[in-house]
């Protein structure tokens, strides 16, 4: 085994916990409560972002400043504008093609999961001794998966959501509104992004990903990093998107503007 890096991971929900739980080595676990004592100690080190996007800026608050070039951003959605913000643009990144359906339960590997950035071939060793398949890209091609996964979420979320059922259910019972969506956020994201996806290939690997983890039940959240931000970014590019907007009202969606 080669030698691995020490890890620390920052929030003990469903991915961090099921990350420490499975990790090759001891990882350092920090919590809302405890734990924080593993930041101060030399930089170098990845540390595993893995609080939910809403609990972003008070974890980061308390990341002493020396560490934040070691932060991994694992998180789902357009973090962009908010890295930007706080100078963390050239962060780790990575988008996590597992599932972890409940807090406790083990990972379920779906795919491979995608990572950029300085510690982006640590972060791949450690996950790959867990036996998760991993490719580490370079950051163009990295916003062309984020776009990817950012659909996945987004769709299957919103659909799981309306239909009140699982990915596999999606497929099985709402393939064409799939499609017929998914072809909007393409649209969306290719104009707001400058990304190119060729569409028919893209629904392959979305339906693909669905069908390795077909019990899984997403719902929309992160409303400003993934649905809301299709909403925001047709408006404005004057890109249409009845399906999206139709069924996200048929979800009982707010879509007040959140900040």
């Amino acid at each position: 085994m080669p030698d691995l890096p020490r890890i620390t991971i920052l929030g003990a929900g469903r991915v961090g916990g099921a990350l420490a739980a499975q990790s090759p080595i001891p990882a350092d676990l920090v919590t809302r409560e405890a734990g924080w004592e593993a930041l101060d100690g030399p930089a170098g080190a990845p540390v595993v972002v893995a609080v939910d996007n809403a609990g972003l800026d008070a974890a980061l608050a308390r990341v002493p400043a020396a560490r934040r070039p070691d932060l991994v951003f694992v998180q789902n959605g357009v973090l962009e504008p908010w890295l930007f913000e706080h100078g963390l643009q050239d962060s780790t990144r990575a988008l996590l093609y597992f599932a972890v359906p409940r807090r406790g339960a083990a990972i379920e590997p779906g795919g491979t999961s995608v990572l950029t950035g300085p510690h982006a071939e640590a972060l791949a060793t450690w996950m790959r001794a867990m036996d998760l398949p991993v490719e580490v890209v370079a950051r163009e091609a990295f916003t062309a998966a984020m776009l990817e996964k950012l659909i996945w979420n987004s769709a299957f979320g919103l659909l799981c959501q309306r239909f009140d059922c699982s990915v596999g259910e999606v497929l099985e019972r709402h393939d064409e509104t799939l499609a017929a969506l998914v072809h909007e956020l393409l649209a969306v994201g290719r104009a707001a992004l400058g990304v190119e996806l060729a569409a028919a290939p893209l629904l392959q690997r979305l339906r693909a990903y669905s069908r390795a983890i077909p019990t899984y039940r997403g719902a929309v959240k992160d409303w400003r990093w993934r649905n809301g931000w299709f909403v925001a970014a047709a408006a404005e590019h004057a890109i249409a998107t009845p399906t999206h907007l139709a069924l996200l009202r048929e979800a009982g969606v707010d879509m007040a503007p959140k900040t």
